[in-house]
């Protein structure tokens, strides 16, 4: 993947985590009952899954960040023990 699908990518990611922050702390605040970010209608009671989602997108941003300065990406693999 080259270096500008990498910075259009990681500039959505990190535009899409300030909307989901700012949802959270708007939420959070008790100031409103009801967010809405482009179509999606959220309220207090979407707390953790919006956490969750703020997450997804932070380890997301941190990938690409990694990918961008030269940082292979990370790999996932499982280790099924053995009785010999």
């Amino acid at each position: 993947m080259d270096k500008v699908e990498l910075r259009a990518r990681l500039d959505f990611w990190q535009s899409a985590l300030s909307k989901l922050r700012a949802a959270y702390l708007a939420l959070v605040d008790g100031g409103v009952k009801s967010y809405v970010i482009d179509d999606r209608e959220l309220t207090r009671f979407d707390l953790p899954d919006l956490k969750d989602e703020i997450e997804d997108a932070e380890k997301k941003v941190d990938e690409l960040l990694a990918e961008l300065n030269g940082r292979k990406p990370r790999k996932a693999f499982g280790i099924v023990p053995r009785d010999w």
